[in-house]
């Protein structure tokens, strides 16, 4: 299985997680728009994350259109990755 195309942002991840909670309020206070999938009520999409990682399923995971992928991201990551369009 593979992670499916997306037209925007896609985070992956749970809602008892404080990195996803982290991420989320970033994203939420940049007013960049996502579409999120919680992993632990979507067993197709936690099978998806678990490929692209090659086994493991870390949160957050996030997604862009063009295929780029970052998981567990710091704050730093994340706005640098958002800064690059």
């Amino acid at each position: 299985m593979s992670v499916p195309a997306v037209d925007r942002l896609t985070v992956y991840g749970a809602s008892w997680c404080p990195d996803v909670r982290r991420s989320r309020a970033l994203l939420d206070s940049t007013g960049v728009e996502y579409a999120y999938i919680d992993v632990e009520q979507d067993p197709a999409a936690e099978a998806a994350v678990r490929d692209l990682q090659g086994g493991p399923r870390r949160i957050p995971t996030l997604v862009w259109p063009d295929g780029g992928h970052l998981v567990e991201p710091s704050d730093e990551e994340l706005t640098a990755r958002l800064d690059r369009g």
